[in-house]
This record gives C-alpha cells, structure tokens and sequence, in this order.
C-alpha cells in the first residue's frame, strides 16, 4: 500500500473526542477537519462516552445488552474529566473485549508522570498535552491509525485462518469411516481430536467376504502441516488395503509414499507410527504389522490378554525399512484394541506405569458395556479442558 492510499484511507477514519470543555471539542475538531479528518465524533463526558460504547453507569457490558463493535477507530480521551475521569474510562475500555481494541490516545494538562503512566497502564497507547500542537497531535493520530489499521488486518487474517481450519477440520472427520456391524465382525472408533488439526487417523476396510483391514495412524506433532499429511497417508492407505491387502505390503507402500513427500526445508521430516491389522474370520487369523506404534491389546474370550508389539520402525525414515509381520489365532468373541499414544497420555499415573494401567482398564470393562465404559473413563473428561493430543481407540470384536 502507497503512502497516498495509506494516508486516504486513514481519513476516512472515524474519530471519537471525549472532553467536558466544548471549546476544547471545538479546536481538535477543527485541527482534525483542516488535516482531511471527516468522521468525527463527540462526548462531553465520560458516561456519555460509556452510552456511545454500550456500557453500563458502572463502565461494564450488560450481559443482557451485548453490542457489536460502535465502530470508532481512536479515541481522543481527555484525562481530567468530572464523576469519571480519562483514566477510569480508559481502563473500563480496556476491560471490554469487544472495546479494547480501539486505540486511545490521552489529552491532558498536567505533566504529573506518575499519572500518565497510569493511564498507559490502564491501555491508553499515547498521549499529548495541553495546549495541543497541531503538528505533534497529528503525527500521534497517524500513527495511532496506522496500528489500528493494521491490527484490524491481522484480526481479520486470523478470522479468515480459523474458518479455514475449522473447514479442514470438518474435511478430517468427514474422512473418516463408518462403524461397520456385521454378523461376523464390529469395527468402531472412539475420537476425540486435540485443539489443533489432528495428527491421527484411522481406517477399515472390508477386502472381500471374509477379510478385513483395520489401521491407526498417528503423525509427528499437530496442526496444518501434520493434518495435510494425514489426508495424504489417509488416501494412500485406503488405496493399499484395497489392493495390496497383506500387512508388509501396506506399511511397505505407506512408507515409500511418504518419502515422496518433499519440503523447501530439507531439515523437515514428517514420520509417523501405525499399526495395520488384517483380520480373516474365515480362517481365524490375525496378521499385524506395529511399526512403532504403542502395541494394541487383544483381548480373547476366556479372559487373557495379549500384546500386539511389534520390532519394525516408524514409517517414512528411511528407505530400507525393516517390516516385521505378527500372526495370532483369533476366535470368536474376540477382540482387539488400537490406541494412539493420546490415550496412553490422558492416563493419570507415573509415566512408565500409564500403558499398563491402560490396558488394565481396557481388559476390566464387560465385553457388552465395553465401548461405554471406555467413552466414559478415557474421553469424557470436561470439553474446556485443553487437549493438547489427539485421543483415538478403534475397537474389532471377532463375532
């Protein structure tokens, strides 16, 4: 933006003066009008300025009177005022978040310190003192513009940002899949994203008549970059289990993909854990593929557990990946569990105890109430908490 766009579009900004003294009124506005300033705005004193404002006697915002923004672009706000002073409606601005955005810039006669810093204190970005000069009070006003014009810009970029992150957010859940229940097979998720774009992913697929696919993916750190990465793993996957099927083969072409990602930034690597399940019913056969990932826990029938471990390494590091795969026996009635290390980490015990007391809760709930109780002891905790990682559980029952 030039200087002479800049400086038009500062005029068009609309200016408040708060005074009890008219005649001072009368000569910032006329100094304002002479600068190119049209927009202006008075009030003799500061409740007035507090009915401008929408605000209560008391400098508050009633609760059942919320406002949108009055629109004022600076405030040129006289300190020495009877009943409320510039610096206690200063500091009531200040304490509305709908108001405190709007810069003030205090006018007064004194040349006490102690009380301009005061009024600093109480959110005013600038001052001038009495008898104004024209030149010094324009420049403070220009600059005092300049700053509102550019917040106002960063506010609306940062709007603009959480739409569109709420719209990726949408597009995450919307990839996700469906419950599958079935006479011979449930599969279904548990899901609680983190404050930011999730980094997890899960997915299943039905091969063919008799053999599923089943695989929870959890990428390295959160946020815009992670999720894009998840969506492009997320298609890959489907696309493999779908053709590929056999668990080497799957994490084999996951990681060949994801090498393919390249960035500006050579010291940038996204790597991510999973763990991949191919489950036959017809054959009553597990095979597993865990590369990196927490182990999952199968749970059978007559009350045993087991561990779904695994030596390989996390996906996308390196070219020559070592893909170990994991065969188990599975019978009816049997289950097994997923979890990403967000649930590991919501457990409230020492560290090195948290997996373990996990899957002991895990194993404890009755195969009938199972999901429920899982939903309850690890996902429902209070929404306003922040979650600073994402929390899946994905969940096979061999029928």
């Amino acid at each position: 933006m030039d200087r002479l766009e800049r400086v038009s579009r500062s005029w068009k900004m609309r200016i408040l003066i708060v005074d009890d003294n008219p005649m001072n009124v009368t000569v910032v506005k006329e100094m304002l009008k002479r600068a190119g300033y049209r927009d202006i705005h008075a009030a003799a004193s500061g409740m007035e300025l507090f009915h401008l404002l929408g605000l209560n006697e008391s400098g508050e915002e009633p609760e059942h009177q919320k406002m949108g923004n009055p629109g004022y672009d600076l405030i040129l706000l006289d300190m020495m005022m009877p009943k409320i002073d510039g610096i206690a409606a200063c500091l009531a601005i200040q304490n509305c978040e709908r108001l405190r955005d709007i810069p003030r810039i205090m006018v007064t006669a004194i040349g006490d310190s102690k009380k301009l810093a005061e009024a600093l204190d109480a959110g005013a970005i600038d001052y001038v003192t009495k008898p104004i000069n024209k030149i010094e009070l324009l420049a403070r006003i220009r600059v005092a513009l300049r700053l509102k014009e550019e917040k106002d810009w960063h506010k609306e970029r940062d709007r603009r940002l959480r739409e569109e992150i709420q719209l990726a957010r949408e597009v995450q859940r919307a990839a996700l899949p469906q419950p599958i229940v079935e006479e011979q097979a449930e599969i279904s998720a548990i899901y609680r994203p983190s404050d930011e774009l999730a980094g997890d992913l899960y997915a299943w697929q039905r091969i063919d008549d008799h053999r599923y696919g089943v695989a929870v993916i959890d990428a390295m750190g959160h946020g815009i970059s992670s999720s894009l990465v998840c969506m492009f793993i997320a298609s890959v996957l489907k696309e493999a289990m779908t053709k590929l099927i056999e668990p080497k083969k799957v994490i084999k072409e996951l990681n060949r993909r994801a090498l393919q990602l390249e960035f500006t930034d050579q010291l940038i690597q996204y790597y991510f854990t999973g763990i991949y399940c191919m489950v036959d019913v017809q054959r009553g056969v597990l095979e597993y593929v865990n590369a990196g990932h927490p182990p999952g826990l199968l749970l059978r029938a007559d009350g045993t557990k087991e561990y779904l471990t695994g030596g390989s390494m996390a996906i996308g590091m390196f070219d020559n990946m070592d893909i170990q795969k994991q065969t188990v026996r599975i019978e009816k009635n049997d289950r097994f569990v997923l979890v990403t290390d967000g649930v590991i980490d919501a457990i409230e015990a020492p560290e090195e105890q948290k997996q373990e007391l996990l899957f002991e809760r895990l194993a404890a709930a009755d195969p009938q109430q199972a999901a429920g109780v899982w939903q309850q002891q690890l996902f429902a905790d209070d929404v306003a908490v922040s979650r600073s990682d994402d929390r899946c559980l994905v969940y096979f029952t061999m029928k």
